[in-house]
């Protein structure tokens, strides 16, 4: 039988309980969010307990079950569909289910065989890093088994660049090894190159740019984006706040003046950075396009006067990808997704958006072929408009390239699919200009082998 427990016994047991909890939870957060933990080894004991269930189910389901995607093309995996008729070539950022681990492939698209793999050791390029207040979270975050290799820029030595989103940016040689790290701030999304060579890439600015009455001093308050401009051998060159041009160009109400009175630690998401590399209607040479997703406004920014000459919003919500066409237009990726009562949803399908400058009038690109093959990433996305009116578009959210025919014809596809799984694509960049062509075309007649086996 079991004996009678005193009530007084039985709330002292609760007290303790709920005051365990509160310390615990603490604890954790320390750990997570700190930039660096005053209590390391009761934090890290703490944050260790928390993750178990977590870890358990990695280890009876796949150490990165996690890392899979909604599964929408059961049937489907790898390309298919017919190859295209130039040369052009898919340089494919992918998570391979197989290896465990995230890689870039280099797709020759006229046949879809794989000529060349960029396989990093990540954990090594972290043990290089010596700024723990930005990347506290790495080892455990972004290891090798859970880094994602975002937007590749590729060189015609067979060198690329690349970031995990949030992470340093690094350049590694056709053979994986590593040229050069930059780790002064945290690097992400998109990665593009004026006419002179510089990368331009978006970065989290820590310690903070922004004046501190308005976000403090601590790493996690808020997400401080800005633009960075990199030379070639991965030095900074230039670095601006975001939220800075906005509160110097007379805009900081968008930063500050949230309706619900809650405080907004990412009001600018900027996804994509653009050079203009030529004067046209809308800009000179050296301007930037900008594409901030949480503002849901594409702006035109320029550095030589601080100056935001052009913005456009309402026709957009929360975009990512703004693309150069031409002297007159530019097209935008719209994720077309509100958020809503239950969170963010897409509304119907995503768009391809083209502004004309010349009529301030915005037209929405084979609209009928992206709702036809139900394109609706959430988040993510690229596309690009080829010269000859073709169509690029990553579903970043569900794995899936799709190229479509300027008649709105579908092509081919492709869905990161292995093991019956689909993983995520991060950013992939389709090659088909002659410049592109070019540097492929001298890689491979360079290229070393690099001790791998054949394909």
């Amino acid at each position: 039988m079991f004996k009678k427990i005193e009530v007084w016994v039985v709330l002292i047991l609760m007290f303790i309980s709920l005051l365990f909890t509160i310390v615990f939870g603490a604890l954790v957060r320390h750990e997570i969010l700190a930039p660096k933990s005053q209590l390391p080894r009761i934090s890290k004991a703490a944050l260790f307990i928390a993750e178990m269930p977590s870890n358990i189910n990695r280890i009876l389901n796949g150490m990165n079950s996690d890392l899979r995607l909604d599964n929408r093309f059961p049937s489907t995996g790898g390309f298919q569909g017919i190859g295209n008729d130039f040369d052009s070539y898919l340089l494919l950022s992918r998570y391979s289910g197989e290896k465990q681990e995230s890689i870039v492939e280099l797709i020759d698209l006229k046949d879809f065989k794989k000529i060349h793999e960029w396989n990093p050791d990540i954990d090594k390029l972290n043990s290089l890093i010596t700024n723990p207040e930005e990347f506290t979270n790495l080892k455990r975050d972004r290891n090798n088994r859970r880094f994602n290799i975002s937007h590749p820029l590729f060189f015609k030595d067979g060198s690329i660049v690349f970031h995990g989103g949030g992470t340093a940016l690094t350049k590694i040689d056709q053979c994986s090894k590593l040229i050069w790290q930059n780790s002064e701030d945290r690097f992400h999304h998109s990665i593009e190159t004026d006419d002179e060579g510089y990368i331009f890439v978006p970065v989290h600015i820590y310690p903070f740019h922004v004046n501190k009455k308005y976000i403090g001093n601590s790493i996690e308050n808020y997400f401080d984006d800005g633009i960075a401009k990199i030379s070639e051998d991965g030095s900074l060159i230039y670095k601006k706040s975001i939220s800075n041009i906005f509160i110097e160009n007379n805009m900081h109400s968008n930063l500050f003046a949230m309706s619900n009175g809650e405080f907004n630690e990412d009001p600018i998401h900027l996804n994509d950075i653009q050079p203009l590399l030529n004067d046209t209607v809308f800009g000179s040479k050296g301007d930037l396009l900008l594409s901030l997703r949480h503002q849901s406004m594409i702006i035109l920014y320029r550095p030589s006067s601080n100056e935001i000459v052009w913005q456009s919003s309402g026709n957009m919500i929360r975009q990512h990808d703004v693309d150069i066409l031409d002297s007159e237009r530019i097209s935008i990726f719209n994720n077309n997704s509100p958020l809503s009562f239950n969170g963010e949803i897409v509304d119907g399908h995503n768009e391809v958006l083209i502004y004309n400058f010349k009529n301030s009038k915005i037209s929405k690109y084979l609209n009928d072929s992206i709702k036809r093959n139900d394109i609706r990433t959430i988040s993510g996305g690229t596309s690009q408009i080829l010269d000859n009116g073709d169509l690029f578009i990553e579903e970043t959210n569900y794995g899936r390239s799709v190229y479509i025919n300027s008649d709105g014809s579908l092509r081919w596809q492709h869905v990161n699919q292995e093991k019956n799984s689909v993983y995520g694509v991060t950013w992939s960049r389709i090659l088909y200009k002659d410049s592109d062509i070019a540097n492929v075309k001298n890689f491979l007649s360079n290229k070393s082998n690099c001790n791998q086996k054949p394909f």
